[in-house]
């Protein structure tokens, strides 16, 4: 776990043509290249969830690039963030995508 100054987290659902077009690994991508740490899952809603955690710059940068680019095959409608603190210390050592379905129930949020 890694403890800096400006540690930002935030909760998201990204929603529109989001699933079958590896939005999950291009965010993956875009998250590692950030040194954004968290996770993303597939909802049974059609949506992305999930949560992503960094030094404020880079969390703003990965929320953008939510919004507004996703995967090239994406076709993103809207992008909503809930949540949003700031924290001491990273939760996540890594950005993973969470692909088991029996996790889907546990960890989406409930909104």
């Amino acid at each position: 776990m890694s403890s800096t100054k400006n540690l930002r987290s935030s909760n998201f659902e990204v929603f529109g043509k989001v699933q079958g077009v590896f939005f999950r690994k291009y965010t993956k991508k875009k998250c590692d290249q950030n040194q954004v740490t968290g996770w993303i899952i597939n909802t049974k809603h059609k949506t992305v969830q999930g949560t992503i955690e960094g030094d404020a710059n880079s969390v703003e940068n990965v929320k953008r690039w939510l919004q507004t680019t996703g995967s090239p095959k994406s076709k993103i409608d809207k992008a909503e963030f809930f949540g949003e603190q700031m924290i001491s210390i990273k939760t996540f050592e890594t950005f993973k995508i969470i692909r088991d379905t029996a996790e889907v129930e546990k960890i989406t949020f409930q909104r």
